[in-house]
């Protein structure tokens, strides 16, 4: 019963729609209404801008970090490093649930990368850190955010099941199915990727506006 409070706890803390509240009170819209129709940070970053994306991603990321550490309020999963393992991954996966069908938006929320990323961070520190450092390295060379959350999401199973080697037989099923999530989840990123059409994020614009005048001076 404990367990089940908790996990319906998790969903409620991942519904908080943050994207959503932002927008509306300091915009004055849905976001869903704009970009890609998602209430994530890819989206925000889109639509609202660096600064405000930057916000949103990292609230979304506490929410998963704050949904694990309900765990500790069970003192009996603490003597078992597998159980708790094990119900922060459970905890976890309801907040990006939650944020996935957000309960306070109607049930239309953003596709989870955020709140999964803070999820992995509570649980695995240094392989939320290695995750982060891939996600931000391709943020910087290409710009696009959902690229970025791609690959990250892809390199989470391979540092979990071969450089981390981490033993639990269900985390190690989690970070395979948060890859293939992940990638689900994106399909129409892909599709306008492949195209050509996705949009860039707003950041690192005048190392790219400095590049271009290095550019336009070699020419003339």
């Amino acid at each position: 019963m404990n367990e089940l409070l908790l996990l319906i706890l998790a969903y409620l803390i991942g519904s908080i729609p943050t994207a959503v509240w932002v927008s509306q009170r300091y915009f004055g819209f849905d976001i869903r209404e704009y970009g890609s129709g998602n209430a994530g940070a890819t989206n925000s970053y889109r639509v609202l801008g660096s600064k405000w994306g930057t916000t949103i991603l990292l609230l979304d990321m506490l929410k998963g970090m704050a949904a694990v550490q309900l765990a500790f309020l069970l003192p009996e999963y603490l003597d078992s490093e597998w159980r708790m393992d094990n119900l922060q991954t459970c905890l976890g996966l309801a907040a990006v649930l939650g944020h996935i069908f957000p309960i306070w938006a109607e049930f239309r929320g953003g596709k989870g990368v955020a709140t999964l990323f803070g999820m992995v961070l509570g649980i695995s520190p240094w392989t939320a850190v290695s995750c982060v450092g891939v996600f931000l390295l391709v943020l910087y060379l290409t710009r696009f955010v959902s690229l970025s959350s791609i690959l990250a999401s892809i390199a989470f199973p391979i540092f979990i099941l071969v450089v981390f080697n981490v033993e639990n037989p269900l985390y190690r099923v989690f970070a395979i199915s948060v890859a293939l999530l992940v990638l689900l989840t994106h399909q129409k990123n892909i599709g306008r990727l492949l195209r050509g059409d996705e949009s860039k994020v707003p950041i690192m614009k005048y190392r790219d506006q400095r590049r271009a005048r290095k550019r336009n001076q070699s020419n003339d």
